[in-house]
């Protein structure tokens, strides 16, 4: 073969490759992100005199809850909900509220967990059930997750106006799964009605500690986790008419994570971090992310006071820097959760603790098992 038919042949596979490259990164560029999955989570939490032990067990672990969700693959949008039982404050609606209703501002759920107070004793696990199949608004997508949590520690089955067994049966109809958890020993008579709900309603059942269970370690990296919630806090960019106030709410739930025992404000401050926690509808680096507004079109008047009278590439650098800022924050604290976990394992494993017995483990170990059937899987 000539040099100059061997150039060719050079050149003609130099061009082959190129375009088979060319073409193999368009497809990459074209080919969709994997859809979010979406899982609604409903917490019914019994709030008679004898319940502050589990209360106070899901106000200290509520964020490791979100943590662990937020390992799931396709990453999910989470909406939790919250329904209060069994207070006597509420005579007038049942002995049953609905304290926040399915949302992913995940702010908005702490703080109304953070406000339970117990009182009285009229436990109707079948009126709590009642409420979160009627008045909560779960998604009508085949393929959510779609599940509710009910605490509690008396029978189950005391009401006659709205069967637990009868609801739980209505609830799965709706493809609502329905998890029991029984505040005490597996032995005890009250225990056999509440694996009876769990049954009826594919659901799995469950029984903790009175007290809750948790298990709370502090560890050498919570004060500096704690720190970086509140530099992350810097990074948003409050508009419309409840931007400031929300501002104001989500430093206030950090006070409140912080002031509990043990680490609770270090695994609030990882939450914030990851995707589940979702502030679209105030924060324009939220709201950017995800397209939700268009920065040109915003108001003066409903930007953050240090934004007013900014030019439109003003507006934009002013927002791509705070996206930046909370990238760079969101990665040491990153670096730090992993450091944290491995201290509570090692720590745990020094101690022969367990979290068996936990409202948490209780919680996490039924999602991981259920998520399953809608093809969402969790790290392990």
């Amino acid at each position: 073969m000539n040099p100059t038919k061997n150039l060719l042949v050079a050149l003609l596979t130099l061009l082959l490759s190129m375009t088979l490259a060319l073409s193999t990164a368009s497809a990459d560029e074209a080919r969709p992100a994997p859809k979010r999955s979406h899982i609604d989570l409903v917490i019914a939490l019994d709030t008679s005199n004898s319940m502050d032990g589990l209360i106070d067990s899901a106000r200290q672990k509520v964020w490791d809850l979100v943590n662990e969700m937020a390992t799931a693959k396709p990453t999910p949008i989470l909406r939790v909900g919250l329904i209060s039982y069994g207070n006597d404050s509420y005579r007038e609606s049942g002995w049953t509220r609905v304290d926040q209703a399915l949302t992913d501002d995940l702010d908005a759920v702490y703080e109304k967990l953070m406000a339970l107070k117990t009182n009285g004793g009229t436990e109707y696990v079948g009126r709590a059930l009642h409420v979160a199949r009627t008045q909560m608004k779960w998604d009508k997508n085949p393929k959510a997750l779609k599940m509710i949590f009910v605490a509690g520690n008396e029978s189950a089955d005391q009401d006659l106006e709205h069967v637990a067994l009868k609801e739980a049966g209505s609830l799965i109809a709706q493809d609502v799964l329905v998890n029991t958890i029984y505040c005490g020993d597996d032995s005890e008579p009250d225990a056999k009605s509440w694996r009876e709900v769990a049954l009826r309603a594919d659901g799995k059942f469950a029984n903790i500690a009175r007290n809750g269970g948790a298990v709370v370690i502090a560890t050498p990296y919570d004060d500096r986790l704690n720190e970086l919630s509140g530099k992350l806090n810097q990074t948003y960019v409050a508009y419309g008419s409840r931007g400031a106030a929300k501002k104001e709410a989500q430093a206030a739930m950090d006070m409140e994570a912080s002031g509990m025992s043990g680490s609770a404000g270090a695994a609030r401050a990882r939450a914030k971090s990851s995707k589940l926690y979702r502030n679209s509808g105030w924060d324009l680096v939220d709201a950017l992310e995800e397209e939700d507004v268009d920065l040109d079109k915003i108001a003066d008047d409903e930007l953050p006071q240090e934004m007013r009278g900014m030019s439109k590439a003003e507006r934009r650098a002013y927002v791509d820097k705070k996206k930046a800022e909370r990238a760079a924050v969101q990665k040491e604290i990153a670096e730090l959760s992993k450091k944290r976990d491995a201290y509570i394992k090692e720590e745990m494993s020094k101690r022969g603790e367990r979290e068996k017995d936990a409202f948490d483990e209780a919680v996490s170990g039924a999602i991981r098992d259920q998520a399953k059937r809608k093809n969402i899987v969790f790290e392990e």
